[in-house]
């Protein structure tokens, strides 16, 4: 299983970026899949999810009407479209195969995850 993030840099406050996953060695379609971030100093924070069939999606509020998660299941990759960006959306962000059992919980409990991207917002 590999998990390839990439999209991630430094943006200005109010800017857009999308950030892609890249999945290989196992079937995509039959997983959720959640995007994760850690800002610095702080633990790992749920971002979204997204079900199998990319009809059901959630969103931490933080990030409501924002950011949109999307898959593309013919490509085996997991998309987090993310606009009116803020400082405080600065992190690592981590592509894993799954849903949470928490939204509170971290990056353990998934069983895979990828290296992460980064995300800088700052003027």
């Amino acid at each position: 299983v590999q998990l390839v993030e990439s999209g991630g840099g430094m943006v200005q406050p109010g800017g857009s970026l999308r950030l892609s996953c890249a999945a290989s060695g196992f079937t995509f379609s039959r997983y959720d899949m959640s995007w994760v971030r850690q800002a610095p100093g702080k633990g790992p924070e749920w971002v979204s999810t997204i079900k199998t069939s990319g009809g059901n999606t959630y969103y931490t509020d933080a990030v409501k009407g924002r950011f949109t998660i999307s898959r593309d299941n013919a490509k085996n990759t997991v998309y987090l479209q993310m606009s009116s960006l803020k400082p405080e959306d600065t992190a690592l962000y981590y592509c894993a195969r799954g849903s949470p059992m928490s939204t509170m919980g971290g990056l353990n409990q998934y069983d895979y995850y990828g290296q992460g991207t980064q995300v800088t917002v700052s003027s």
